[in-house]
């Protein structure tokens, strides 16, 4: 026998510390599994999202291009449709652009306004871009539109998530 004995109070204050501490870990886990399990989940899409776009059928006339991917928001999944204006500029390269207004974020057109032809036109405020993305000086856009990253896959455009125009 050892020669440090423990009373009965403490004895029983270890044991109800230890079960408490094993009920507070079965209360604990699952919520901590709840919030970190979405952030270890792998990703199972790349980082280009398909389009039936053609690439030879690219003209300079910008097109609109609808596309759609699967969101994930923790465990809701959702198939959403995304859009980009696509078009060859001079140089004969690809320009994918967001139809997002930087100015109220509602969705422009191209070459609908019939005083400003040839332009992309946000119908809410009058805001009009360059063929190039850029925001016209005068009107309500604080910035030029966003630009899709792109890749040719099997003969058909790939875009990536809209990033600020490089340069604006």
């Amino acid at each position: 026998m050892s020669k440090n004995r423990v009373s009965r109070r403490q004895f029983l204050s270890y044991t109800l510390t230890g079960v408490g501490g094993f009920m507070a870990a079965g209360m604990l886990m699952p919520m901590v599994r709840f919030a970190v399990d979405p952030v270890l989940q792998a990703k199972a899409a790349g980082d280009y999202i398909p389009t039936q776009q053609k690439v030879a059928d690219i003209t300079d006339v910008p097109t609109r291009v609808d596309f759609t991917f699967e969101q994930q928001d923790a465990w809701y999944s959702s198939e959403e449709t995304g859009t980009a204006w696509v078009y060859k500029d001079d140089k004969g390269e690809i320009v994918a652009l967001s139809p997002v207004c930087k100015h109220l974020g509602c969705v422009v057109d191209w070459n609908t306004d019939k005083s400003n032809q040839n332009h992309f036109y946000c119908p809410c405020h009058g805001g009009l871009y360059t063929k190039d993305g850029t925001n016209v000086p005068g009107t309500p856009p604080i910035g030029p539109l966003d630009v899709y990253p792109y890749i040719e896959k099997d003969g058909y455009l790939h875009v990536g998530k809209a990033e600020p125009k490089k340069g604006a």
